[in-house]
């Protein structure tokens, strides 16, 4: 098997944990008798270690092998899930999310230096749409297959199908990449710590980058955890139809995938990135109508495409801010991403009690339009990357 295709299979693998807990986040809270809210800061416990430890994990991928690190978080995150679905209370259920969050983060960042390593950059939009794919196929079946077994099964089924989906992937992924590891097994030098993050910084757009993707995924997955409490305070509590409404999103983002390549061709990524912002805020503002989770679903849908428009453009622009450090600047991009996942729950908590469900969605719209012009004014490698 290639091994971007083994690297993608990894990154399906990860993201399957990542958005699982979304549509059972009103189970855990009557199983534990605690509030839906807090609850829902699973995935600020899930985000936040994940994004707290790239720039370590991100030194550590340039001085080792990328693929035995790859490797080894996947084991950890594998046994997290395992611990999480005996978890006797919340408090141990928040810190296998910990842990799965901490392992999380060796795994997708890296897989994306990997790609950075291997594609020249004229065509590593469309490889990392690629490798997005499968990311994007994770999470719509992590978001949608965790309702559904959750409704069968009960929450706890779904942490043991996630370890059972990452041990087979775990042992694919052993076995391929064992001879690419060897070919790019380093060595620990501090030394070159400094000098990688000074060389990111000294980029003028690494300050754009990071900036752009903590507001996106603050205002976009901040959202998530807290779409099966909106749909049960409209009467709709099953965790299948919040996990549905949820893949929604993965759905779009598997579309953009599909034909950024095809898109590319045509038009330039920098007009497609302000495109992506425009389609955001229009489904923010559709989102402020509270409509049935039908809609709600369709919203969604061309959510995830909107945002990988914008999203596939600074994705890009960060795996180029320093090439001999690929692994550091990607780190730091995901970094940035996990930390507006972490932020983006107690945001969204804070603004549904201060200024309503629909003006605080309206506003998010309206924040997620500026940051594609921002970044479409100001990023310029990326251009390159679509010619």
């Amino acid at each position: 098997m290639n091994v971007l295709n083994i690297v993608a299979f990894v990154a399906f693998a990860t993201s399957t944990f990542s958005r699982s807990t979304d549509p059972i986040i009103p189970q855990v809270a009557t199983a534990f008798a605690v509030d839906p809210g807090m609850v829902a800061l699973l995935a600020t416990a899930f985000a936040l270690p994940y994004a707290t430890v790239q720039p370590v994990l991100g030194a550590l991928a340039d001085m080792f092998s990328k693929t035995r690190l790859m490797t080894g978080c996947l084991t950890v995150l594998v046994l997290a899930s395992v611990g999480a679905a005996f978890a006797p209370n919340i408090e141990v259920l928040f810190a296998m999310r910990i842990v799965s969050g901490v392992a999380s983060g060796g795994v997708f960042p890296i897989a994306l230096a990997v790609v950075g390593d291997n594609v020249p950059l004229a065509q590593r939009q469309v490889a990392l749409g690629r490798l997005l794919g499968a990311s994007m196929t994770g999470n719509l079946l992590g978001a949608s297959g965790g309702g559904a077994v959750a409704d069968l099964f009960g929450w706890r089924g779904v942490f043991v199908a996630t370890a059972l989906i990452g041990f087979v992937v775990l042992v694919v992924s052993v076995i391929g990449l064992r001879r690419l590891s060897e070919r790019t097994s380093g060595r620990f030098d501090l030394s070159t710590l400094g000098p990688n993050y000074r060389a990111i910084f000294r980029n003028p757009e690494a300050k754009y980058c990071f900036a752009v993707v903590f507001v996106e995924a603050t205002l976009v997955f901040g959202l998530f955890p807290h779409v099966a409490n909106l749909l049960a305070a409209a009467g709709e509590g099953r965790a299948s139809i919040a996990g549905l409404v949820i893949a929604g999103f993965g759905l779009g983002a598997l579309g953009y995938t599909l034909v950024i390549s095809q898109i590319l061709a045509r038009v330039s990524a920098r007009q497609l990135t302000v495109v992506g912002g425009v389609m955001m805020c229009l489904c923010f503002t559709a989102l402020a109508l509270r409509l049935s989770w039908p809609y709600e679903f369709v919203t969604f849908l061309l959510l995830g495409f909107g945002m990988y428009l914008l999203h596939g453009f600074v994705q890009v622009a960060s795996s180029e801010l320093a090439p001999a450090a690929r692994g550091s600047a990607l780190a730091l991009h995901s970094m940035a991403l996990f930390f507006g996942q972490a932020f983006g729950p107690v945001v969204y908590s804070r603004g549904f009690a201060a200024l309503g469900v629909g003006t605080t969605l309206a506003v998010s719209g309206i924040c997620l339009a500026v940051i594609s012009v921002v970044a479409a004014l100001t990023l310029r490698r990326s251009e390159t990357a679509a010619v």
